[in-house]
């Protein structure tokens, strides 16, 4: 399960970082290569989970793969490629929008106030 967290995590934290459209605005080339990062996160994450779990990071691919081969084994753990995608999408939402963000906004700020008074 945690190894499912972590991959979803880096996967959609990739997501976020590479279309972010702040950057967009800083960095005009930012749009044509943000499926590099992105192709190169589910790369990595695919080498370092498969032999853990076979990874998941997205549940209709799981769904459908359990549905093709159709055991009832291939349902008994079938949960874990679930929860564990979906709680690591939250917790990459959360830290990217709620921290991240939010940190990037206190130091606009607090720059924006500096530049001010000088």
């Amino acid at each position: 399960l945690a190894a499912e967290i972590i991959g979803t995590f880096i996967l959609v934290y990739t997501v976020f970082s590479a279309t972010d459209p702040k950057r967009k605005a800083r960095d005009s080339h930012v749009p044509v290569l943000a499926p590099l990062p992105i192709g190169f996160s589910v790369f990595m994450v695919h080498l370092a989970t498969i032999p853990i779990t076979g990874t998941g990071i997205n549940p209709a691919r799981s769904f459908g793969t359990a549905v093709i081969y159709g055991h009832k084994k291939s349902w008994d753990d079938h949960w874990i490629f679930w929860v564990g995608p979906f709680i690591g999408a939250f917790l990459a939402t959360a830290y990217y929008k709620y921290i991240l963000q939010a940190a990037a906004v206190k130091a606009l700020g607090s720059f924006r106030s500096q530049s001010s008074i000088v």
